[in-house]
């Protein structure tokens, strides 16, 4: 059996729970088994679904304990479940939740792990497992073969579009023994309104090139048109221009969108480790040597300020004639 994790983040299902769903039921049709997936805590709405997204099995540990993420509580549950499901592959997305916890059960389960992963090259009759993942900030893809028994895996965001191909299913109450955990959370700050980085489709990013915090209007204005998220280069983070959990890069948010917008941002290394797996990127710079251009799939050479407002206000057009 393939065995998901489906996280729901203070209740609520996001779009990494119903891609980890759709590439565990792919994986398990390919191993020929079932595939089921497992919630842990009180969520909002419906668990059963989930099934719509491929899973035959809907598996519920609805404990209040599980309202808060406790690394050793979710692993010892998470384990637990694996076992009596008799689980052959842990999937779960390369979230913080994630990768929290991907190393833990791969160890109470003495399971070989692949984390971040993006698809599955071979399924073999004798167990083994060979996966693909990107590596060298991008640059490159490898396969790794997995022959362990048990296998955990944690997906990579925007990896594969979450698929609807089936109906909801029954959701089963499982009783496993919740420890007490050993943090206590007083407080939980979250960002509202916009998509999470990691889970967004389009994000318009921008950097030193807007020369002054009050400028990030026009940012924001595309964004809204667009309806992105918007994100920033590191040295614009550290000047405390915009929130870090906006920073995207190697030090930063790794993300994989369908559209990246850079806007006034050079295209060092470092940033472009984090998003060049992006499907499309659109660079706009005035430096026509910038090391982003060699990366970008469109480019503009001009002025931001000019460029910027003028590229919202023809998209906005275009909805308005739609």
């Amino acid at each position: 059996m393939v065995l998901v994790y489906a996280e729901s983040p203070r209740g609520q299902f996001k779009k990494a729970a119903f891609e980890a769903v759709t590439f565990g039921k792919k994986l398990a049709d390919q191993m020929g088994c079932p595939c089921a997936a497992v919630v842990l805590g009180p969520v909002q709405g419906d668990p059963g679904e989930l099934g719509r997204y491929g899973a035959s099995r809907v598996l519920q540990v609805s404990d209040d304990a599980l309202q808060t993420l406790d690394s050793q509580s979710y692993t010892q549950v998470l384990a637990e479940v694996a076992r009596q499901v008799g689980a052959e592959v842990v999937v779960m997305s390369h979230t913080s939740t994630g990768k929290t916890l991907a190393g833990r059960v791969a160890v109470r389960l003495k399971a070989g792990l692949v984390s971040g992963v993006s698809g599955v090259s071979e399924v073999s009759g004798d167990g083994r497992l060979v996966v693909r993942k990107s590596v060298f900030s991008g640059k490159a893809t490898a396969e790794y073969a997995i022959i362990s028994p048990i296998k955990v895996l944690s997906l990579m965001g925007n990896a594969i579009r979450p698929e609807v191909e089936g109906q909801a299913v029954p959701v089963e109450a499982l009783s496993v023994a919740v420890p007490a955990p050993r943090v206590r959370v007083r407080e939980v700050r979250t960002v509202e309104g916009r998509v999470p980085l990691p889970e967004a489709e389009v994000v318009v990013s921008a950097g030193r090139g807007m020369k002054d915090p009050s400028n990030w209007g026009i940012v924001e204005e595309l964004a809204d048109v667009l309806g992105a998220t918007t994100a920033c280069s590191r040295p614009v983070a550290d000047s405390h221009w915009r929130p870090h959990h906006e920073h995207v890069g190697q030090t930063g948010i790794a993300i994989r969108p369908n559209l990246y917008i850079a806007i006034g941002i050079s295209g060092a290394i470092q940033h472009l480790a984090g998003v060049n797996n992006s499907k499309v990127i659109v660079v706009i710079n005035k430096d026509p040597e910038a090391p982003f251009f060699k990366a970008a799939d469109y480019g503009v050479v001009g002025d931001l300020f000019e460029v910027v407002p003028r590229l919202t206000e023809s998209i906005r057009k275009f909805k308005a004639a739609q």
